[in-house]
């Protein structure tokens, strides 16, 4: 009789601990649900950073190296290329990054949240109040990467000025003209 105990209490537990572990598997899958678009997002962030370099490059080649009359031209052309490309590598990037989010994100999630935390997360994420933050989220990065830039600016352009002349020596290259160096333009909104 205490062996047939024993056996129910044990089935109980493994009862208990599978539904647990169920009901924080399908707490995990619907964060991951409500993420999406923070992932699809990341993939965007992903596609643009990775086209930024050609686009500097471009804009430097364009504005020292092609005629002022072909300029305007030159660049809309340059522009689309560069849609192009984000066109074609953003569903590739976003179609993986949404494939392989779950089991990145898993492990980290059950290791670092409990089933009760995971709840909670899950519906601060679906209140108003984070809907409403999100929505004012762009605004609030545009505020300060504005106040950063416009407080550094006297700082960080004779820093720039140098770092362009000391690159242009070491690669052997003329110099940029004086003031070719531009403090950091505020850095757009994450959506």
């Amino acid at each position: 009789m205490k062996a047939l105990k024993l056996s129910l209490l044990a089935a109980t537990l493994a009862t208990s601990s599978l539904a647990m572990a169920q009901d924080k598997a399908a707490l995990i899958k619907q964060f991951l649900e409500l993420q999406r678009p923070g992932v699809e997002a990341l993939a965007r962030g992903l596609v643009e950073e990775s086209s930024l370099p050609v686009a500097r490059a471009g804009a430097g080649y364009l504005q020292t190296q092609v005629p002022e009359a072909k300029r305007e031209a030159a660049g809309k052309a340059a522009d689309a290329e560069l849609k192009k490309y984000f066109d074609s590598a953003y569903p590739i990037v976003r179609d993986k990054a949404v494939q392989v989010a779950p089991a990145a994100l898993t492990p980290v999630l059950e290791q670092n949240f409990s089933e009760e935390e995971l709840r909670q997360l899950v519906a601060w994420i679906n209140s108003p109040v984070s809907k409403k933050y999100q929505e004012v989220n762009p605004q609030l990065q545009a505020a300060l990467a504005e106040k950063v830039v416009a407080d550094t600016r006297t700082s960080i352009e004779p820093k720039l000025e140098q770092l362009d002349k000391a690159v242009a020596k070491a690669l052997g290259a003329p110099a940029a003209p004086a003031g070719g160096a531009k403090a950091p333009a505020a850095a757009p909104a994450k959506k």
